[in-house]
């Protein structure tokens, strides 16, 4: 394989992505009311150190030098999300035109910088408001989001032509609802099942809104990665089974096929929970779409244990990364090829990187060679993929800057830019030359 080009098609297409709560600040300007995150990070305990993303990057007034920067590095489209509570506060009512202005100059930037925007209606920052009418887990918030993206697409729709609803349904319903990691923290497996539900049925509704108004390139991001036994003894046969339906099979299945699948129903149904599905819910989420985005970071080894429903992941000795995930960049391959086999669909990585523990030279610059090599052996892994014919159209690495990290705060760094968050300065690291040489190499 040659890395000048990868081996892969002329028109594969390059990005890199971020997401509003971890680069914007501006919490509480403009008219933006709060979201969970804002409310779970002043949770004690929630989130290392107790930090926030109240300014984190300060992208809402650093816009249009970080536009350029992003030209800079010759991408030919930036995913970005956008903030529920910015645009609509509360969740409910008219659009707060303070806050919709900054997205329609952000595209506006983007566009006159010959950088295609590709926009994300929701990236986890639910409007309190609606977290305390009952979040996810109430059918509500699925028709409140619907509202939400029509509001949208009327601001936006006539320069946008790449809309994805949900960025990662996975963690809002499980890590929001489930295991509490993630805003707004609860933990009652039967409302993440609901959440899961609603997620989708949302997505679906938004889906069916937006194709009605003309958008011809419309998709959902899902992160997903490769579940393997630990052993060929039933149990943990069984196990890995488990994790690819809930992690999945879950919503692949409905989104594609219009149905769940059977054998993840029983599971649920044995843990006293349910999918509350109506009558005609599932025509709805399996809207057709133009692109599934996938987001890849690891493939894991599961092994049962005494409680079925909780199957232990089972370290292999592979190099990790900073947030402590294994480097499986073959399990991604197998994940695309999986996903070409079982579902046939098109396929755009949305976000693909890693976090390591970055050392800034006195000048704010990184030699990150781990991460060089994390991109080349993922990359790789792509066209190797599509020359077993997976549908892979494009890649987007993340991050473009240095982020709030969720539960992490600060600690964690996935850019291929440098944020030094005393200063806002921005700092090309050397993957983000390396990334800027691969896209230029591939131009020809």
């Amino acid at each position: 394989m040659s890395e000048e080009a990868f081996d892969l098609p002329s028109d594969f297409y390059w990005g890199v992505a971020t997401s509003a709560y971890q680069i914007e600040g501006a919490h509480d300007e403009d008219g933006r009311t709060l979201s969970i995150w804002d409310t779970y990070c002043r949770r004690p305990g929630a989130v290392v150190g107790g930090e926030t993303g109240d300014v984190a990057c300060d992208h809402y007034h650093r816009m249009p030098s970080d536009v350029a920067l992003i030209a800079s590095l010759g991408v030919d489209k930036y995913r970005f999300s956008v903030s529920w509570p910015r645009v609509q506060p509360g969740g409910r009512g008219p659009v707060n035109l303070r806050g919709m202005d900054f997205y329609s100059r952000l595209v506006d930037k983007l566009l006159s910088a010959g950088v295609h925007p590709w926009l994300t209606l929701y990236h986890w920052d639910l409007p309190q408001e609606l977290e305390d009418s009952g979040g996810w887990p109430s059918r509500d918030t699925a028709y409140r989001f619907a509202e939400y993206a029509a509001l949208v697409h009327d601001a936006l729709g006539d320069r946008v032509s790449t809309w994805t609803t949900l960025n990662e349904p996975w963690c809002s319903a499980m890590l929001g609802y489930d295991v509490g990691r993630h805003a707004p923290g609860r933990t009652n497996f039967a409302e993440a099942m609901r959440a899961v539900h609603h997620l989708l049925l949302g997505h679906g509704l938004a889906a069916a809104e937006l194709r009605s108004r003309g958008v011809s390139d419309l998709g959902i991001t899902l992160n997903m990665g490769v579940s393997t036994p630990a052993s060929d003894d039933p149990r943990d046969v069984d196990a890995a089974r488990r994790a690819d339906g809930l992690g999945t099979r879950i919503y692949m299945d409905p989104l594609v096929h219009g149905r769940y699948p059977s054998d993840v129903l029983a599971d649920i149904a044995a843990r006293g929970a349910e999918l509350p599905v109506h009558d005609g819910d599932l025509e709805v989420i399996s809207t057709p779409l133009d692109v599934y985005g996938v987001n890849y970071y690891s493939s894991h080894v599961f092994k049962a244990t005494d409680d079925p429903a909780a199957p232990e992941v089972v370290p292999t000795g592979r190099p990790v990364t900073h947030m402590g995930w294994e480097i499986v960049p073959e399990g991604f391959t197998q994940l695309l090829v999986r996903l070409h086999e079982d579902y046939g669909v098109p396929m755009v990585i949305t976000e693909n990187g890693a976090a390591f523990d970055d050392v800034a030279d006195a000048d704010g610059f990184v030699a990150d060679a781990d991460r060089v090599d994390y991109f080349r052996s993922h990359i790789g892994a792509v066209a190797a993929a599509v020359r077993a014919g997976a549908d892979v159209r494009g890649y987007f690495a993340w991050s473009l800057m240095d982020n709030f990290e969720w539960a992490y705060g600060y600690d964690k760094r996935f850019g291929i830019v440098r944020v030094d968050y005393e200063t806002q300065q921005r700092t090309l690291k050397q993957s983000a030359l390396w990334f800027r040489d691969l896209i230029a190499r591939t131009r020809g």
